[in-house]
């Protein structure tokens, strides 16, 4: 990291105390010429304005490097640092700070999702995972929010989307929000971690940890509602109707490998090959699944079991078969369904919207970005 250093008047590196103590600035001073006043003092002013941006920048840094640097020892101390200006808090710094044995888990988030982001969050704190979550914020509400009250654990990577475009499934702005998850992700992986993407409306019922064994490079979940055996083949699935697999980019675990670094290069330039119209209203999940296919026998896959990792539309909507597997659920998605409103009372109904569980307010009280969301969840109820 570089950091801009001003010169000062310092001692020679072979010069004696003495010289300096010996040394009468009185015996030896004469007046400068009535010349270099004019000229001094515009220089003068010119290095007190220097001094006053770099002050600041030169606390961020510190403070920066305090919190990577103090993460190798006590993670939880290091959180204790908050740095001057969150926006020039790069993802290098973050991933640094919050990693956990090589490895980062990473959402993508706008502040309208706060109320997800905060429920994801209690489920994941009661794995004991919570430590190593990095929030990549797309907008600055979101970044400082989550940073005031969690330093550390927010990134924003610019440029910034407007406001309020990424809110609804099937608009351009969504199709432009989640078409920057896969620049992110990469960017992880050449860093030289691993990563672990969740999407904010899913809920940890267990550690998946567990199920990322092995030597593949990318782990992934089926978004099919069919059942499978409880033994089915971990392979990429067979290509759809549509000519391409149905995979969802709602969960992924991927190595810093060639391979999955491969993929995700797939997927950007995917992404690229096709535009949002008002007709043809895409999302980067097609996009994934074509890169996901163009890719096949270059990236070392792994499906993970449906019974652990079920979609949405499997899950909610197929009760005996979420009674008969109970026992095996890790991961819940809440897609198959859109709108906010829509998506709390489901997880309400299902007993996954754990804002309601007095339980979980007790023993995530000290972890204070969720004690706030309750606080203002509580002051909104009153009101």
């Amino acid at each position: 990291m570089a950091i801009v250093a001003m010169a000062f008047p310092r001692r020679h590196a072979h010069a004696s105390p003495s010289s300096f103590a010996n040394h009468s600035p009185a015996s030896h001073h004469h007046p400068p010429p009535a010349s270099f006043y004019p000229r001094a003092l515009p220089l003068a002013i010119s290095m007190v304005l220097l001094v006053c941006l770099l002050l600041p920048l030169q606390n961020r840094i510190v403070s920066v490097e305090t919190l990577v640097a103090a993460n190798a020892k006590d993670h939880g101390q290091a959180l204790k640092f908050v740095a001057q200006n969150w926006e020039l808090y790069t993802l290098e710094e973050a991933v640094t700070a919050v990693a956990k044995n090589g490895t980062v888990i990473v959402c993508v988030v706008t502040y309208p999702y706060l109320a997800f982001l905060v429920n994801w969050l209690v489920s994941v704190a009661r794995q004991g995972r919570q430590d190593s979550v990095l929030v990549i914020a797309e907008d600055y509400k979101l970044l400082r929010h989550v940073n005031k009250h969690w330093p550390g654990h927010a990134v924003l990577v610019p440029p910034v989307l407007p406001a309020s475009e990424a809110q609804r499934f099937g608009s351009e702005g969504f199709f432009n929000f989640t078409s920057r998850r896969p620049h992110h992700l990469l960017r992880i992986l050449e860093l030289g971690y691993s990563v672990l993407y969740n999407d904010v409306d899913m809920v940890w019922l267990a550690d998946p940890f567990p199920y990322f064994q092995g030597e593949h490079e990318v782990y992934f979940m089926d978004d099919m509602t069919a059942i499978k055996p409880s033994n089915h083949s971990h392979a990429l699935p067979a290509p759809g109707r549509k000519g391409r697999t149905y995979i969802c980019s709602c969960l992924l675990f991927m190595r810093s490998s060639p391979g999955a670094k491969l993929l995700l290069r797939k997927w950007i330039e995917e992404l690229h090959n096709q535009s949002w119209t008002p007709r043809v209203k895409p999302n980067d999940q097609p996009a994934f699944n074509w890169a996901l296919n163009k890719t096949f026998g270059e990236v070392k896959l792994f499906l993970l079991p449906q019974e652990s990792f079920p979609s949405g539309g499997l899950y909610f909507k197929n009760k005996t078969w979420q009674h008969q597997t109970s026992h095996k659920h890790v991961l819940i998605h809440n897609n198959y369904i859109t709108g906010f409103d829509k998506k709390i009372k489901r997880f309400t109904d299902s007993g996954l919207w754990l804002l309601n569980n007095d339980t979980s307010k007790e023993s995530f009280s000290n972890l204070q970005l969720v004690a706030n969301f309750l606080k203002m969840q509580a002051s909104e109820s009153a009101g």
